[in-house]
Order: C-alpha cells, then structure tokens, then sequence
C-alpha cells in the first residue's frame, strides 16, 4: 500500500514539475517604434516578476523527500503529504521574496500623432522631459528610449 502511494504521489510531483516548467508558445510580433516627447517622468518602484510556480514545486519535491525519512507505513505517507504541502507554501513564499523591487519610472510621452502614452519601465539615465524619444515595442513590452 504504502509502496502504491509513493508511486502516485512521484508521478503527481513529476506532472506538477513538467506542468511549471512549460511555457506557453508565443507568436512573434512585430517590432513597433512610435515618435514622441517626453511630457513628466514620475519615479516608481517595480516589482521583478517570480517564478513561484518553480518554487512550489522544487518546495514541494523537497518536503516529500523529507517526509519520507520519517517513520514507516500509514505515519511516513501522512508526513510525506505533509512535507509536501509545507514545502510547496514555504518554496512560493522563498521565490516571492527573492523578486525583489527594482527603481523604475512612469514615462508619459506625447506621441507625433497627439496621443499620450504611459510607459512603466526600469530607470533610463539621462531620460529627461522635452526629450525627443522612441516607444519600441507595446503592451507590457514597450520602452521609451532617446532619439
């Protein structure tokens, strides 16, 4: 019995590793570039982006290893699952405060064409305002850069 639930407990922990680590295809778009003026440069603080999902699971893997070192039968099963939900919380709580905050700036840009544009990006020293600039890229992946 106990040797059955180890097996389905190692194939779920497999599942959950090879489910983290895959990512989603992404199409290529591409690449546009916007003229315009910087208009105010506000500081901020970005938060890096964690890879909690990666935590959990290596957590998670660790506390059933853990739990399996631990009494026999009924009891090793109870702390495998144990260590198991433990390391999970503990691995997302570990990749959660390794992404720290890094300084960044709001950028509003007035572009040729009359539209105001915020762009949210780390720090770009000497990026003043009247600056004649570049948005490279949309979305979550746009930059403003000097001309």
């Amino acid at each position: 019995m106990a040797f059955h639930f180890q097996s389905r407990l190692a194939t779920l922990a497999a599942a959950l590793a090879l489910t983290a680590c895959a990512v989603p295809q992404q199409q290529q778009q591409p690449m546009t570039i916007v003229q315009g003026k910087v208009e105010q440069i506000t500081p901020t603080t970005i938060r890096s982006e964690a890879h909690t999902g990666v935590g959990a699971v290596l957590g998670g893997l660790t506390g059933v290893g853990l739990g399996s070192l631990i009494g026999g039968g009924t009891g090793r099963d109870v702390a495998m699952v144990a260590g198991a939900i433990g390391g999970t919380m503990a691995g997302s709580q570990i990749a959660n405060n390794a992404a720290g905050a890094m300084p960044g700036q709001e950028v509003f840009v007035r572009t040729d064409s009359g539209v105001l544009v915020e762009v949210t990006q780390p720090v770009v020293p000497g990026l003043r305002v009247g600056q004649r600039v570049f948005i490279q890229g949309q979305g979550n992946n746009a930059r403003v850069v000097p001309q």
